[in-house]
């Protein structure tokens, strides 16, 4: 993921084409071989013709490598094509929040959201945002126990001082008991989609307009309003709501998990975390 200007709308940028410039390269190298090959036949001694098998070999050789370059050439034209579709596929998510993995988060009407997974326990863990010139502008303690947790900034630095929108990165840095393996951290990211751009690379979104994600980095699309939440969506908690206090008045009674029949969002964020998790954990 990285910082870059606006994409608006859907743009296809081509790059240079490898197989092109080795069929021109081979063709002009077949018309030399053929200048020089029929000079030695027209300057040969009829006495002690030149040997067929040789110059036949190399006709062959030539063939071969033709074809194998038509072959390249096929396969760019299937590889442009799929890419085109799957940037024509990707302007439906234009409009939506995207949940993408990654540490470059849009600041977006004063809303930047995130989360972060920790494959174990840690003994402290702090999070820090940082303007794209490396500047600390925010930082707070972390939830140290494994799992997955939701961060959500209101765009104001340590001073109080609400920051404009742009592109901010977030890391979390963590501290374990002495003599163990430090944790593995994997972080996402929420924006909503503004553009989807490809190149001979592969297909990428806008979210905001500073920030751009792989298309495959994706992890679930979400409706346009999930911004005007106040919570990113947590361990059971999966539309933002705060869960229901007991009946002893203890808000610490444990919400209940989606079923099966709830929102198509419920089935997303749960698939999110467990590939989020899975990367945490080297699975994926």
């Amino acid at each position: 993921m990285s910082d870059i200007n606006s994409i608006n709308g859907y743009v296809t940028t081509g790059g240079s084409s490898s197989s092109n410039e080795a069929s021109k390269q081979l063709s002009a190298d077949m018309n030399t071989f053929l200048t020089l090959l029929t000079t030695q036949l027209k300057y040969q001694d009829p006495m002690d013709p030149m040997d067929t098998a040789e110059f036949t070999n190399q006709l062959v050789q030539y063939s071969s490598v033709e074809q194998a370059i038509q072959t390249n050439e096929k396969l760019d034209s299937l590889l442009s094509m799929n890419i085109a579709n799957l940037g024509a596929q990707a302007v439906s998510y234009i409009g939506k929040v995207a949940q993408v993995l990654g540490d470059v988060m849009p600041l977006d009407g004063g809303v930047a959201k995130a989360t972060y997974t920790l494959d174990k326990d840690v003994s402290t863990a702090v999070i820090t945002v940082k303007d794209l010139q490396g500047n600390i502008v925010y930082s707070e303690s972390a939830e140290t126990t494994a799992g997955t947790h939701e961060f959500t900034w209101d765009g104001k630095d340590k001073d109080g001082n609400q920051l404009p929108d742009d592109a901010y990165v977030i890391s979390v840095s963590t501290t374990v008991p002495s003599g163990e393996t430090k944790a593995n951290v994997t972080t996402t990211i929420f924006g909503k989609v503004t553009g989807v751009a490809s190149d001979s690379n592969g297909v990428y979104i806008g979210l905001g307009d500073k920030v751009t994600a792989n298309l495959e980095d994706i992890l679930t699309i979400r409706n346009d309003d999930y911004f005007d939440k106040d919570d990113v969506p947590g361990d059971g908690d999966v539309d933002g709501e705060t869960p229901p206090e007991g009946e002893d008045g203890d808000s610490s009674t444990e919400p209940e998990e989606p079923d099966a029949g709830g929102d198509i969002t419920d089935v997303l964020y749960s698939a999110a975390k467990t590939a989020v998790s899975a990367a945490a954990w080297g699975i994926i």
